[in-house]
């Protein structure tokens, strides 16, 4: 039953288009829909009776609702994706991009006149890039893949021989480096080519990213034949020798001339459970290469969107056709994806979408979106190959999964763990790490639904213990992780506490074997937690791989699952991740200490990000240290006054 609040607002919506949120006791947000009736869409879902289904099962949820009145459906439609992207409802699909698209950049607007005050802005340069964009470079892509970028620039510089290197690098350079010696660069930096002549070849390069590769050919043909008939053999010969290269590049890399520049082909697959769905990408006619996605909440969103679906055909007032399950993934693609990336004009599709869908990709872009479902020629075996590779993308990931989960069963029935819920079966493994006792860091990975999950990770550092004593860090990095749990219990009379608190995990493993299970089981007996739940994972023999044993804090004995148990796999990579976890931090931490990196942390106005902006261009904090103010300057987000006060407070 919901409250009259609830149902007064509900009677009181407008029949308007708009967006409209749903949210449980504890203010999580279940779900986020579009309608073109706000009154009439939500009202659908209070007055129906659903059952036990799923929608029935989330409608019980809901104890609050907000709603947004926006003036079209289209605009409905992005507002509704931008909140799922941004906010993960519970019941709709969702497709998570941990990492922004690169990008291949050429810096320095000024370098595209072979004027500038600066060196690094007469010879622009050319790089790997990923983050936001800006004016002052320019910028091509996005690619699928890192390696897509890197490939891109290796044939760059086979052709056109621009510059790769970091602007302190190329100011402070006397002779050519090995670039040059190889004819990757034409040596900018020891004046080897004029200002004039290397602008002709970055303008040569954007035209060849664009895709206008036959009048790029033309171009140089024509100034090949200008300098001869200027009696000019020597540059002549140069021109020939980038079409030479130019050709054979065009020949290798299959780059197609075809009127296709920038496209987007995608295709998707349901199987098991799973869906996936593939894009491939062609930019400046060139196929780039392809890149899978896989949404989450896949089951339950499907059952709200039926319901959906049902409710706009009673709506309408006449049947209409059941969407596919292919088409709705599609299309929660499209519209989650291309509101932070740049669609292209074309999309190739292996299913057909809605048109009010691609009309609102249109008005968002500025650019003219257009699809096809079912092309010919180039482009059906353009989706062919995308097809294909969805169906093995698709594959691998259940095959992976069901591996996964018959470890996690293993696991469970080993250590007689309950066996009825593993998906939130959770796991929680601790390691230390340092040098000869410097810089000690612990790390906690977590393993939850079968795997890894990398956003509950902690690390913490390690203080007020002798150096090098394990023991004395295991007994602090538990007993700072755990106090809150058992805190928690206390509170909840010894029951298990509810949602949002603090709670043990069903499994603690530890790195090590009788000694670390012992400091364990002092932490938990000090706590009142539970002996049961803590493992140790002891070496073997030689320490060799396949040999562990299970140590336990309660008294049992040592057990050996055996090298090829699937149960001991799951064990030995949640520890070897916490180890690997725990390794990085503490090599940072050290690195900090011997460097100096927390000089940059000590100055005022220098956050995060612009650290870590500055870490990656200038290579470390030497680096940043031996950078005037005007390359300081030149690194986003850094102000002359800041750039002043950072060269100040290194030197």
């Amino acid at each position: 039953m919901h409250s009259d609040e609830l149902l007064a607002q509900v009677a009181a919506l407008p029949s308007l288009p708009g967006v409209y949120r749903y949210f449980d006791a504890e203010g999580g947000l279940l779900y986020v829909g579009k309608a073109r009736n706000l009154k009439r869409r939500v009202a659908n879902y209070f007055q129906k009776s659903h059952g036990g289904t799923r929608i029935g099962h989330m409608i019980s949820k809901i104890v609050r609702l907000e709603t947004t009145v926006v003036r079209s459906e289209a605009e409905a439609l992005l507002l509704e994706n931008n909140l799922i992207k941004t906010q993960h409802p519970k019941y709709n699909i969702l497709f998570r991009d941990d990492k922004s698209y690169p990008y291949l950049m050429i810096s320095g607007v000024a370098g595209r006149d072979g004027e500038g005050p600066q060196p690094g802005q007469r010879f622009a340069r050319m790089a790997y890039y990923r983050g936001s964009v800006d004016k002052k470079n320019r910028y091509f892509g996005p690619y699928p893949s890192a390696w897509a970028v890197k490939e891109t620039i290796q044939l760059l510089q086979k052709v056109f021989r621009l510059r790769t290197c970091e602007d302190t690098v190329f100011s402070n350079r006397s002779r050519p480096c090995l670039l040059y010696q190889i004819k990757r660069c034409s040596g900018p930096c020891v004046d080897l080519i004029s200002p004039e002549a290397y602008a002709i070849d970055v303008r040569n390069a954007e035209a060849m990213l664009r895709g206008e590769t036959q009048a790029l050919l033309q171009q140089l043909e024509a100034r090949m034949l200008v300098h001869a008939e200027a009696l000019e053999f020597e540059q002549a010969a140069e021109v020939r020798n980038q079409m030479t290269a130019l050709a054979r590049v065009l020949h290798q890399q299959s780059i197609e001339t075809t009127s296709d520049k920038d496209v987007d082909i995608l295709a998707v697959r349901v199987q098991g459970g799973r869906a996936c769905v593939n894009l491939a990408m062609v930019r400046g006619g060139r196929h780039l290469g392809d890149r899978p996605y896989f949404p989450s909440q896949l089951g339950d969103a499907a059952a709200v969107h039926d319901a959906q679906s049902q409710a706009e055909t009673e709506e309408e007032g006449e049947a209409a056709p059941t969407q596919p399950v292919e088409v709705m993934v599609l299309e929660a693609f499209l519209a989650q994806h291309y509101t932070s990336v740049a669609v292209p004009p074309l999309l190739v599709l292996s299913h057909a979408v809605d048109k009010a869908l691609l009309k609102a990709l249109s008005e968002s872009s500025g650019v003219r979106v257009s699809a096809l479902h079912q092309p010919r020629d180039e482009r059906r075996a353009w989706l062919d190959m995308a097809q294909r590779n969805v169906e093995l993308q698709l594959a691998r990931l259940l095959a992976e999964e069901g591996s996964q989960q018959a470890r996690t069963r293993a696991l469970a029935e080993a250590l007689d763990l309950p066996t009825h819920d593993l998906d939130s079966l959770t796991i929680e493994c601790f390691d230390i790490s340092h040098t000869s006792g410097e810089a000690t860091k612990a790390s906690c990975v977590v393993f939850h639904h079968h795997k890894m999950q990398g956003s509950e990770y902690r690390r913490f550092n390690i203080e007020g213990i002798t150096g090098g004593d394990d023991y004395a860090a295991m007994r602090q990095v538990l007993m700072r992780r755990y106090s809150r749990v058992a805190e928690a219990q206390r509170e909840a009379g010894g029951a298990e506490p509810t949602a949002g608190q603090a709670r043990l995990p069903d499994l603690v493993l530890v790195d090590g074997g009788v000694g670390q299970v012992s400091m364990a089981r002092e932490v938990f007996e000090a706590l009142g937690l539970d002996l049961s739940r803590i493992v140790g994972v002891e070496k073997g023999d030689k320490r060799k791989v396949g040999l562990e044993e299970l140590v336990f804090a309660d008294g049992r004995e040592k057990v050996y699952l055996g090298k090829d148990s699937a149960a001991l796999m799951l064990v030995a990579q949640i520890r070897d991740e916490a180890h690997r976890f725990a390794i990085t931090g503490m090599r940072a931490a050290r690195a900090k200490v011997r460097i100096g990196g927390g000089q940059l942390e000590e100055i005022a106005g220098v956050g995060p990000k612009k650290r870590a902006r500055l870490l990656q261009r200038f290579g470390g904090v030497r680096g940043v240290a031996d950078a005037s103010v005007e390359d300081l300057m030149k690194v986003e987000g850094i102000s002359p006054e800041l750039a002043d006060t950072i060269y100040r407070a290194l030197h």
